[in-house]
């Protein structure tokens, strides 16, 4: 099974870039845009000046919870730069979005709460609003976060999104919003809670 197989297997359709996407992405933005491969794993991932963006993660099933996740993680914090990436939102019947928020906040992730983030898929045509988690080693703030989230989302979700699926993903104005105030509850609390009333 080829690195496309493999995510493919793992993330829900409406996440997912299409081959020729990511190929163009690997070809074009090659000074940003790199993938990590091996046996068990794939990593997809933007590394701009400022900030990492981790596009997709795959740890093969026989290989979690064996410390594959941490170390392609501890490389990627080496450069010490914010490390963003999007999740879907805690589901407490989801025992692997459970194991997967619990492996981000040993790692020390946080949640953007204030970022709301929902885009539509032009493969599903439907609405799909993600959280947003970030590792910030000089304790940047969600501001920030937003505003880095705003240009990986045009540099690397919608690029070429035109020539490649023949239409184009909304602008990042009404995708990204950032509210001090928004009713979102911090994911890593309500596992949190989750773990103590078990």
């Amino acid at each position: 099974m080829n690195w496309y197989e493999k995510l493919k297997q793992y993330f829900p359709v409406e996440e997912m870039k299409s081959k020729q996407h990511m190929e163009l992405l690997l070809k074009e933005k090659g000074d940003v845009y790199y993938k990590d491969e091996g046996p068990d794993h794939v990593l997809m991932y933007a590394d701009f000046p400022t900030f990492i963006f981790i596009d997709y993660v795959y740890v093969s099933k026989e290989s979690r919870g064996k410390g594959m996740g941490h170390q392609l993680l501890a490389k990627l914090k080496e450069k010490e730069k914010p490390i963003i990436l999007e999740v879907e939102p805690f589901d407490y019947q989801d025992s692997d979005s459970t194991k997967r928020l619990h492996f981000y906040q040993r790692e020390g992730f946080k949640h953007a709460v204030s970022i709301g983030y929902t885009r539509r898929s032009l493969a599903t045509n439907e609405a799909n609003t993600l959280e947003i988690l970030y590792w910030a080693p000089k304790d940047e703030s969600e501001e920030e976060i937003y505003q880095q989230m705003k240009r990986m989302y045009e540099d690397i979700h919608t690029y070429k999104d035109e020539e490649i699926y023949g239409r184009s993903y909304q602008p990042v104005e009404e995708v990204l919003k950032y509210n001090n105030d928004r009713d979102a509850d911090n994911i890593f609390e309500a596992l949190d809670k989750k773990r103590k009333n078990n």
